[in-house]
């Protein structure tokens, strides 16, 4: 799978794409470069993923792509929608959204989001699987990817237009609307029993929507509210 980057060019002329053959991470390429910077790889080296994680980043079989964009309230959540919107499009797959950064399918991830502030500007790093038609031991429980889902190759050049033409759409929508319509797309942000790994151990209960700021509530089984400010939700029984 070799993305026609020629043909991603022509779709958004007059902006900057960077593209590598391989590369250690796409998001700090992206570090310093200038707004709407997409950096797109075959390969990453160190992907990153949350919490200092690697991102499985084999040659060929996914998107490995970097965005600089202006920061928001809500940035993760809207990339998520636009990761999901891209998918949806291309393949006709409904993705869930597990709060607040992963896409998933078939109860895995299958795509990934990570956002980083550097001088002032959100790094957006976005990962999908594609084309893999198998993962590492450690990770086969937890990943998936769209081939291994549907049986059937996906064009990885579509599905790079479509993520930056809906990066494009839901960065500029309201905080409100992100809000309302990751609700609508994600099984996670209401009525789902999860455990949450918090610094201080695991909580379980169930979410009760998310708060003005985009952050998780989850209400335990005393009836009392706790504010989910990062991610390590999981949900129960998977």
């Amino acid at each position: 799978m070799t993305l026609d980057i020629h043909r991603i060019r022509r779709e958004f002329p007059g902006r900057r794409i960077d593209y590598y053959a391989a590369i250690d991470s796409t998001m700090l390429a992206a570090a310093g470069c200038s707004l709407g910077t997409v950096v797109l790889a075959e390969e990453q080296t160190a992907g990153q993923g949350r919490h200092g994680r690697s991102w499985h980043s084999a040659a060929g079989d996914g998107i490995y792509c970097s965005i600089v964009l202006e920061p928001g309230p809500v940035l993760t959540l809207a990339l998520g929608l636009a990761a999901v919107d891209a998918i949806a499009g291309v393949t006709g797959v409904t993705c869930d959204l597990r709060w607040p950064n992963d896409v998933m399918l078939g109860g895995k991830k299958v795509a990934g989001i990570l956002v980083q502030l550097v001088e002032g500007r959100a790094i957006a790093g976005i990962g999908i699987n594609v084309n893999q038609e198998s993962f590492p031991e450690e990770l086969a429980g937890l990943a998936t990817s769209l081939k291994i889902y549907t049986g059937k190759n996906a064009c990885a050049t579509d599905l790079v237009i479509a993520l930056l033409r809906g990066v494009e759409g839901f960065a500029k929508e309201e905080k409100e609307s992100i809000l309302r319509l990751f609700t609508h797309a994600s099984s996670y942000a209401a009525g789902r029993r999860v455990t949450v790994d918090l610094p201080d151990g695991v909580m379980v209960g169930t979410t009760a929507g998310l708060d003005p700021s985009g952050f998780l509530i989850v209400r335990k089984d005393d009836g009392t509210d706790t504010l989910v400010l990062a991610g390590g939700v999981r949900a129960i029984g998977t």
